[in-house]
């Protein structure tokens, strides 16, 4: 078998998550359908993240083995041509030995959740981006974000439909910037919760509207309990931009 690392973009509005369903169109399931399409297997496709209905990537990663050899370009243009017409592409295929793993692999991942903070609504961001129209204090969402920096407990900022086995993950980064109109959310981890950062996101914006104070982000997350969380940020906003092997 010839193992394959696949770098992928996609629009998740259309689908109902990564992961293959019994009903719903799936991320996942597509790229299955173009696989047999093109190479006549039957091929599992492993992703680096399940994401959820409606989130987007701009770099996913998975892994796929194949029976036969094939150039890395054939591979990508074959599966783009087999992909369409849905949002998903293929920006790059690479041989990998048969040890590498797209989600096992992975030692950080990498999410942008992107804002627009404006009173009008959206026109061309419509299903890529949260549209708050209340004004943001981005700095007080930055005084906040300290708090959830680190090794933690994130029970508070978790699903309860979540598998991992832990709650306990550690955040390297939790940046808020504002460029115009748009307020973007940028995290780094190795590997997050079921709703993790949408959760994050959801609670920021109560800061940064002034509902809540910097320390009541401290305080959901030492409260360990999913009913101190805000509310959960919509998918629309969130990307997942690169995974680092």
């Amino acid at each position: 078998m010839f193992r394959y690392k696949l770098t992928l973009e996609y629009d998740g509005a259309p689908f109902a998550g990564w992961q293959v369903q019994p009903a719903g169109l799936t991320v996942q399931g597509v790229l299955m359908e173009a696989l047999r399409a093109f190479s006549g297997e039957a091929v599992a496709v492993q992703g680096a993240g399940r994401t959820d209905a409606g989130v987007h990537a701009r770099g996913q990663v998975a892994h796929i083995d194949l029976g036969k050899e094939w150039d890395t370009d054939t591979v990508r243009d074959a599966l783009n041509a087999h992909l369409r017409p849905h949002p998903v592409a293929v920006l790059a295929a690479e041989r990998v030995g048969a040890d590498f793993n797209a989600r096992t692999s992975a030692r950080q991942r990498h999410y942008l959740y992107r804002m627009v903070n404006r009173r009008a609504d959206l026109a061309l961001a419509r299903g890529r981006a949260w549209r708050v129209p209340r004004p943001l204090d981005v700095e007080a969402m930055q005084a906040a974000a300290q708090h959830l920096i680190g090794r933690h407990d994130f029970t508070t900022f978790r699903a309860a439909e979540c598998q991992a086995k832990s709650p306990v993950k550690t955040l390297d980064t939790l940046d808020i910037a504002r460029a115009d109109e748009t307020v973007n959310v940028t995290t780094s981890a190795r590997s997050f919760l079921h709703h993790q950062v949408r959760s994050i996101v959801g609670s920021l914006v109560l800061v940064g509207d002034g509902k809540w104070q910097p320390e009541d982000l401290k305080r959901a997350l030492e409260a360990r309990d999913r009913t101190a969380c805000g509310p959960v940020a919509p998918p629309d906003g969130l990307y997942l931009m690169r995974v680092d092997y």
